[in-house]
């Protein structure tokens, strides 16, 4: 009886621990949106421009694909 009780007493204090873990998370701002927004547009456009560097560079040397 006394094992059931202690295994009680630690899955609430496990699933308390969860619960206050899951309270505490870290919420983004508009700032933080924003500048993710603003990293995948500079990472879109610098690949777009390895790809026309790319065209340039086969048009340069010839190898038309």
């Amino acid at each position: 009886m006394m094992k059931l009780k202690t295994h009680i007493a630690a899955a609430l204090a496990v699933s308390a621990l969860m619960l206050a873990l899951l309270g505490c998370q870290k919420h983004e701002g508009p700032a933080e949106s924003a500048g993710k927004d603003i990293d995948k547009a500079a990472q879109k456009t610098g690949e777009k421009i390895e790809k026309a560097g790319d065209k340039i560079q086969d048009t340069v040397n010839g190898d038309k694909k």
